[in-house]
């Protein structure tokens, strides 16, 4: 059994690393191909384009990759009718993946759709797009799947991952401790979250960390914590506060 399917950025690639490892429990001989990042790559994906590629957001910066984008999406469509998976699932990343979905299923390929657009909060009419693009459509959340249920859409419910995987409970200093974060009595602990998209890093970490500068200047206990999604994104972050906090603790 081939299985496509394509993430539109990291949040989309470990929604996606967690679905191949379901599906490959129930389907060990599958393959799976299409755009990811190193959460599906690991579990056996293999990707025709790198994920950075797709992950752009903003009015502006889709502009701007627009020619680009639809390259890309040009590209996936040959690929995948030259190899026809036995069915096509899209991650969110709506805009891109909906077209491409409706270019599939009209080639006979079994389209899929995980993660909902929040077409029941903005812009309601393109469920009709929706419909004509796709067979299913995997909700997160049990309200979204009573939309899609109104207006005729065949829908499952699946849940979101994280109910698996953040317990009810958290013990905040154990949490600490595993990230090797044992600090002083008194110092505080503020984590900052630019992002996980290159351009969100580049637009928005360095007022996050000039901010941060102004904060210790005038709250010398705290300490600041920024994730970093991939190892290029660390880099760039490093390279940012080394610019514009290079003091920060």
């Amino acid at each position: 059994m081939h299985i496509a399917l394509v993430a539109g950025e990291l949040s989309g690639d470990l929604l996606g690393g967690g679905l191949i490892a379901a599906l490959k429990a129930r389907y060990p001989q599958a393959r799976f191909s299409g755009v990811g990042g190193p959460a599906m790559i690991a579990r056996g994906l293999q990707s025709h384009v790198p994920l950075e590629r797709l992950a752009v957001m903003g009015l502006v910066e889709v502009l701007r990759h627009l020619p680009e984008l639809i390259a890309v999406r040009r590209q996936l469509y040959r690929t995948l009718i030259a190899d026809p998976p036995h069915v096509f699932i899209g991650i969110d990343a709506p805009d891109f993946n909906l077209g491409l979905e409706r270019q599939l299923r009209v080639k006979g390929i079994p389209t899929v759709h995980y993660v909902s657009p929040s077409v029941w909060a903005w812009r309601p009419w393109r469920v009709r797009k929706i419909a004509r693009s796709i067979d299913l459509m995997l909700t997160l959340l049990p309200f979204e799947a009573q939309f899609y249920q109104r207006h005729g859409v065949a829908v499952c419910h699946v849940g979101h991952p994280l109910a698996d995987e953040i317990p009810p409970r958290s013990d905040a200093e154990a949490a600490r401790r595993a990230l090797g974060l044992d600090l002083p009595a008194g110092v505080r602990l503020v984590a900052l979250l630019p992002g996980s998209r290159m351009g969100e890093i580049e637009r928005i970490a360095p007022l996050f960390l000039e901010t941060a500068g102004w904060l210790h200047a005038r709250r010398p206990e705290l300490r600041f914590l920024v994730p970093a999604a991939t190892a290029r994104l660390h880099d760039a972050l490093a390279a940012l506060q080394a610019e514009r906090a290079p003091h920060l603790p």
